[in-house]
């Protein structure tokens, strides 16, 4: 198998097209090219009036190593990498003592789970919510009614917090073990579409991601997993700096020396018990501000120029950022093209928004995080610090908003203004149960207002009407990432400090989205399985 990069072909191209290009490019006689796979496909709009996709090709062909002598000087044809998923660890055929457990059915834990099944391991899950077509009921019960349920909203329960995103399955993280594409393929197994093995950035949406984590909890429990739902883990078990089990709200002890934890960003009781039993961690930077909507229309004239309306395109997205002169970045985050701005809280007396799409995103507007970035400095009372410099923001957003978990609200030309803002213009903001229009300007830190000040005009530099006055910015948007890092050892990815205890995904500070999230949990997985074994002295 070869791999082709850097093929080039107009928007309209055909099947036909696609297989004389690689025809062409590699002067092959029309037998010789025996088969090809599209291993991924990309678009260059930066020129929106010459849209093209990119391809990456794997490729069949008559003689391959007498092709690849005649182009051994062109790096955009080499031997294809195997991108085939290598199991790290088999269980024994006896059961092991003890089985491995996790908290939380987020991607990371999700994954944890599915490799650990996979392999024999036969894992125990607990998630704190309830399973995502309940949890899906009660946080359209806040969006609906303004009713949260503290233990199943956005954020818990699961699926965790990406089900009720885009459903973006794209990363910049570095996966030399291509650990991306075993996610992926599950998902496809799962029932998510077969694109998304191949497209630069695959999205799900949330009513397809539902099915997709319904069916990778079935594997996991055909493969011997447990799953316990509305399980939350209140305490943990600690003996001379090893794991020995876990204790539940109903007051339920079960043991185990392997503890994945893998609870979320907003899971901020669990890190408050986790410090208290002296597991290592760290105040992380991460980021906080606003949504902004815009016509979806707009973005995609924009970006696509006289394309705009062309399927095979979709929905325009962006990814923008700016170096502010008091020394911030601002950038976009979340981007959700065709989409939702969503009431993301899992604390009463809290505020709290995020952005979701439909996998057909659809929706009139487009909307995205415009957030600043902010570190321990902003917060050096501790561990714990950023987590309440969040409540602090999202407690000033309920206020703001009215008490009753609407969201408050300004218009863009107002914002830059100063003023605040009584009437909505020709944008209708998507959030629900409401928007409560005001003055954002003490809605967030002086310094992060000043820099979305400054970079809504330079984003507009980028992207026409970006800084459209009648555009509604939402607040607040706190939960870009975790603002603690439970730390681990580079090479057996457990706690510096406690054995047999294994962070992992966005809530330790690992990853940041659903992808590198998932990746993560494998990742895991395999330290755990490992460590498994080598306690039992079995061969792996």
């Amino acid at each position: 198998m070869l791999r082709l990069t850097e093929l080039i072909l107009p928007l309209d191209h055909s099947e036909a097209d696609l297989r004389d290009a690689i025809i062409k490019r590699l002067a092959l006689p029309q037998t010789d090219l025996l088969s090809y796979t599209i291993f991924r496909r990309g678009v260059d709009a930066r020129k929106s009036h010459a849209i093209v996709f990119i391809y990456t090709l794997h490729l069949e062909v008559h003689d391959e190593e007498k092709l690849l002598a005649r182009f051994k000087d062109d790096h955009q044809l080499r031997p294809a990498p195997d991108t085939s998923y290598h199991f790290a660890a088999r269980a024994p055929e006896n059961s092991l003592p003890v089985r491995p457990v996790i908290i939380g059915m987020g991607p990371s834990g999700l994954f944890a789970g599915l490799i650990l099944a996979q392999s024999g391991f036969r894992p125990l899950i607990l998630e704190r919510g309830k399973s995502v077509r309940e949890r899906t009921k009660d946080t359209f019960d806040l969006w609906r009614k303004g009713i949260l349920d503290p233990e199943s909203n956005v954020q818990f329960g699961e699926g965790g917090a990406g089900t009720f995103s885009d459903g973006k399955l794209h990363t910049q993280i570095k996966d030399p073990k291509h650990y991306g594409r075993k996610v992926l393929a599950e998902f496809v197994k799962a029932g998510a579409p077969p694109e998304i093995m191949y497209v630069s950035k695959p999205h799900v949406g949330t009513y397809k991601l539902v099915g997709v984590v319904e069916n990778i909890r079935a594997t996991i429990q055909a493969l011997g997993g447990e799953i316990r739902f509305q399980s939350r883990v209140d305490d943990i078990e600690i003996n001379d700096g090893q794991i020995q089990g876990v204790i539940l709200a109903s007051g339920e002890r079960i043991a185990t020396n392997h503890l994945v934890v893998a609870i979320g960003h907003s899971a901020r009781d669990t890190f408050e018990m986790l410090h208290r039993r002296g597991v290592a961690m760290e105040a992380k930077p991460f980021s906080i501000g606003l949504r902004i909507e815009h016509p979806q229309s707009l973005i995609d004239r924009s970006r696509h120029g006289r394309n705009a309306d062309n399927p095979l395109l979709g929905a325009a997205d962006y990814k923008l950022v700016h170096h502010a002169s008091n020394g911030r970045s601002v950038y976009t985050f979340c981007m959700c093209p065709g989409g939702t701005v969503v009431a993301a809280t899992s604390e009463t007396g809290r505020v709290v928004t995020n952005g979701m799409s439909q996998y057909s995103r659809k929706e009139r507007n487009a909307n995205s995080g415009i957030v600043v970035g902010i570190s321990p400095a902003d917060y050096p009372d501790g561990p714990l610090a950023g987590m309440e410099f969040q409540r602090f923001w999202e407690s000033r957003a309920f206020e703001l908003g009215g008490g009753n978990y609407q969201a408050p609200g300004q218009l863009v030309g107002d914002f830059l203004a100063g003023r605040s803002s009584t009437l909505l213009g020709s944008v209708k903001p998507s959030y629900t149960p409401g928007v409560t229009l005001c003055d954002l300007s003490t809605a967030l830190p002086d310094y992060v207002v000043t820099a979305i000040r400054e970079a809504l005009p330079a984003f507009a530099r980028q992207i026409k009407g970006f800084d459209l006055a009648d555009a509604v910015l939402t607040g607040v948007e706190t939960r870009t990432s975790s603002p603690v890092r439970i730390t681990r050892n580079g090479s057996n990815l457990q706690s510096i400090n406690t054995r047999g205890l294994f962070p992992t995904g966005e809530g330790a500070g690992y990853a940041g989205g659903i992808l590198s999230s998932a990746v993560d949990g494998i990742k895991v997985a395999e330290a755990l399985a490992l460590s498994l074994l080598e306690l039992y002295r079995i061969d792996p």
